[in-house]
């Protein structure tokens, strides 16, 4: 499968929805602090099957993924997202349950930077010079935050790492979004399964221990599958330094979060990044929707 290299009206849509739920995630996740970070991964995993599989049911194309599994080769493809985007989940949940919400914002401002890097020097993809000055504010904003730091935000550097690979990977997988997903969700479910019941025969486990344990580890489904299903429609719409610049409402959505709501400290770094962020985006905001506009 083939994708044309633009920007489309539909795959704008997509992309801010995703990233408003994604700002809302955290709130979620903290509910979830009492529990290790590694089985809150597992359930999103796990939960997520059913829904990613209903998916692919109502809109008739299990066909597709039939023919899927009996290629090898799609298959080895579809392990390299699979392991990054748990990769990524763990690192997130682990920053927001920890208290660490900040470095998640700090990992979400990196991402865009790093998928324009991506897209330029793997897909080649071109920036107009507006563009051009608009990442170089947002770089000298993110460096003010990283050499800053007292200590190095190995937690932010593994979520921008992690999820601007997933994004080039997922771009480049030869199948629709939706059966990517459930694909992704399929390879990993056995490990996550094994991973659980090794947890309970030694004694561990919140599933079924109360009623809003259970809840909420089911919940992780929804609040898992949902987002990225949306995310991987826009992602096949979207160039791929679109989706990093539009990657920015989400760390905003968390960093206020975390400021007003889970009470951490912003330091007075944080205070001159953040407005050359906002500043950067709206540089590279504001051109991509007239030109939108006027297509």
């Amino acid at each position: 499968m083939t994708t044309e290299d633009k920007d489309t009206p539909k795959g704008l849509a997509l992309a801010i929805t995703v990233y408003l739920l994604w700002g809302f995630l955290p709130l979620y996740m903290k509910l979830l602090s009492h529990i290790p970070a590694a089985e809150v991964v597992a359930h999103r995993i796990i939960w997520s099957l059913p829904i990613a599989g209903l998916v692919l049911i109502i809109a008739g194309r299990t066909k597709d993924l039939r023919v899927i599994l009996r290629d090898p080769k799609t298959l080895m493809m579809a392990m390299v997202p699979a392991a990054l985007v748990s990769l990524n989940w763990g690192i997130y949940v682990w920053s927001i349950t920890s208290g660490n919400a900040l470095d998640a914002a700090l990992g979400y401002y990196m991402n865009p930077l790093f998928s324009i890097l991506l897209g330029a020097v793997l897909l080649r993809e071109k920036l107009t010079p507006w563009q051009k000055i608009a990442v170089g504010i947002a770089g000298i904003a993110v460096g003010i935050l990283v050499f800053s730091a007292a200590t190095m935000p190995w937690a932010a550097f593994g979520m921008m790492l992690t999820w601007g690979f997933y994004a080039f990977f997922k771009k480049s997988l030869p199948i629709g979004p939706n059966q990517g997903f459930l694909l992704e969700v399929m390879l990993l479910t056995p490990p996550a399964m094994l991973y659980l019941i090794w947890v309970h025969l030694n004694g561990g486990g919140f599933m079924l221990t109360s009623m809003n344990n259970t809840l909420l580890l089911s919940g992780c489904g929804v609040v898992t599958a949902v987002p990225l299903l949306i995310y991987a429609n826009s992602a096949k719409l979207l160039r791929l330094s679109t989706i990093g610049i539009l990657q920015y409402i989400a760390p905003t959505m968390i960093f206020l979060t975390a400021v007003f709501l889970f009470g951490e400290e912003i330091d007075p770094a944080r205070r001159m990044a953040f407005p050359l962020i906002w500043l950067a985006l709206l540089i590279y905001s504001v051109p991509l929707i007239r030109q939108m506009r006027a297509k």
